[in-house]
């Protein structure tokens, strides 16, 4: 067995690699992050409006409603971003454990209000009145940022069983259950994924990993059939035939067919409002797709595609180990989200609650990923910051010498 190195274990900041200048691909990766994430906005506060409108006037009666609170959220997530970009990234190094202890604090008082009949149904939300946000987003990060802390400190026995692996496995099951009992099967399976890749990206015995999986399948698939609504999607998805599509594939697949090469144009769609169910938030894409054709859909996904390619630089030059993972983590985590958005929308996958990034209706959503951002550009931006810092003393230096010279 492999001893753990106790200065690691007691590191109160991640090693810092020596600072080089930051490549041209870095500042222009940084720099078109931030372009892209600003278009995805605009195009969510224009699709949002096109495909709410009529719902929001059956029930808010405005058909503006959700217009102002998405572009209020587009607003307040741009601000988020700077401001976040401007916070040294390691403070998520200090308190990692905090914020990943009061996520399971908070999934696990989730669960307790359903138990005693304060929430009925599904248990994802937490807040009193307007203010409310989506426990499993920040259970997301929090998943995110002490994975990314313990990969660091534990890299010098990183597949060692019983001090690394063990440690990193039971605070990812821990949370994945709490989402999973929500029910939240979707959200904690996604949430799975970015744990198991981020132990991959860090050294993790990929034996370990792979025994896990095997385990943990039969388990996700007894879970997934014990609901009957989660069987019905599964047998719609398998089905071979139109007959046995469900209702919104079947009406998902006609919006984006409507669509063509050009789309129908701008508030064009059919699908919308009579047929397609939240066109606003799950099957925004279909809109996309419908009233923008061809040419629309592949330009949004050639926008996530930037951002997974402007994301995955980032991870590359980060300044250490933590950054790197963190990078990485977020990138992957909006980017999965993105995936599997689209492809429920195309029928690739079988029909779940997954809203598409920066585009899809939703408040809390749209500000846990602005914050996703401004930590890649925090990433993106502290060597350049650092290197200032450093050349600033010279400077002063400088021209005190020269003024006592004068």
């Amino acid at each position: 067995m492999v001893t753990p190195d106790s200065s690691a274990v007691t590191s109160t900041t991640p090693v810092m690699e020596p600072l080089s200048s930051p490549s041209i691909g870095e500042v222009i990766a940084g720099k078109l992050l931030m372009l892209i994430v600003f278009l995805m906005m605009c195009i969510g506060i224009v699709i949002v409006y096109s495909s709410g409108a009529g719902w929001a006037e059956t029930k808010y009666a405005s058909s503006e409603y959700f217009l102002w609170r998405q572009l209020t959220f587009a607003v307040v997530g741009c601000f988020t971003v700077l401001l976040v970009a401007q916070i040294d990234y390691h403070v998520f190094w200090k308190t990692s454990k905090i914020i990943l202890f009061a996520s399971i604090i908070l999934l696990t008082l989730l669960l307790l209000l359903k138990v005693v009949g304060i929430i009925s149904g599904a248990a994802r939300w937490i807040g009193f009145g307007p203010i409310k946000f989506q426990v499993s987003d920040f259970a997301k990060y929090a998943i995110i940022f002490h994975f990314s802390r313990l990969i660091t400190e534990k890299q010098s026995y990183i597949k060692d069983l019983h001090n690394s692996y063990y440690p990193l496995l039971t605070h990812l099951m821990t949370v994945v259950a709490l989402v999973a009992l929500e029910p939240n099967f979707s959200t904690a399976s996604l949430i799975a994924i970015i744990g198991f890749t981020l132990m991959f990206i860090g050294g993790v015995n990929v034996r370990y990993l792979a025994t896990t999986f095997s385990l943990l399948l039969p388990i996700a698939a007894v879970f997934a059939i014990a609901a009957p609504y989660r069987v019905a999607r599964l047998l719609s998805f398998f089905s071979g035939n139109e007959k046995g599509l469900s209702y919104q594939v079947v009406q998902a697949l006609i919006g984006l067919g409507n669509g063509g090469l050009f789309g129908l144009g701008i508030g064009a769609s059919k699908q919308r409002d009579l047929y397609l169910p939240l066109s606003y938030n799950d099957f925004v894409f279909v809109v996309i797709g419908e009233e923008y054709g061809f040419v629309g859909a592949v330009a949004v996904i050639t926008l996530f595609a930037g951002f997974f390619i402007c994301g995955i630089i980032i991870a590359k030059h980060a300044p250490d180990s933590f950054g790197r993972y963190v990078a990485s983590g977020i990138t992957i985590a909006i980017s999965l989200f993105a995936f599997i958005n689209i492809a429920v929308a195309c029928h690739l996958l079988p029909t779940t609650g997954v809203a598409l990034p920066f585009i899809s209706y939703g408040g809390t959503a749209l500000l846990f990923n602005s914050l996703g951002v401004g930590i890649l550009m925090s990433i993106s931006r502290y060597k350049k910051k650092q290197l200032q810092k450093n050349a600033t003393p010279d400077v002063v230096d400088g021209m005190t010498q020269q003024g006592s010279v004068a």
